[in-house]
């Protein structure tokens, strides 16, 4: 698809597998949003509060959804969005990004995305609504 003027509903854009997630990605993503919870970053903290292991950040799983988007920032803008977290993500799991078109009205396009691991678990859910110029 070389626009999504030419998606019709139903149709998928190309998925996207993210690199698997490093220590490196999380304490970035720290960095970057001030959320120094050291769950994500610390492996004794996590494990004092009951978890295997540090685990990415909600919000950076999230905003990897644009990347769904990134090719087509000339035709409009994601206006909005609806994520339930699903599951948790967990240092070297492979991220994969999917959306599909649920509605096209005029200049909106509504998407079902969906962020998986790699056993196939849903770890995000949601909606995306965008917007051509």
């Amino acid at each position: 698809m070389s626009t999504l003027t030419e998606l019709h509903v139903g149709e998928t854009l190309k998925e996207i597998q993210l690199e698997p997630v490093s220590r490196l990605d999380l304490i970035m993503y720290a960095g970057a949003s001030g959320d120094f919870n050291p769950i994500h970053t610390i492996d004794e903290e996590a494990k004092k509060a009951g978890l295997p292991g540090i685990i990415a950040h909600g919000m950076w799983t999230m905003g990897n959804l644009a990347k769904l988007f990134t090719s087509y920032y000339e035709e409009g803008f994601i206006q909005d969005y609806s994520i339930r977290f699903k599951g948790m993500v967990f240092l070297n799991d492979i991220i994969t990004l999917k959306a599909a078109l649920k509605e096209k009205q005029e200049n909106q396009l509504r998407f079902n995305v969906l962020a998986v691991n790699q056993q196939g678990k849903e770890v995000l859910k949601g909606e995306v609504l965008y917007h051509q110029y």
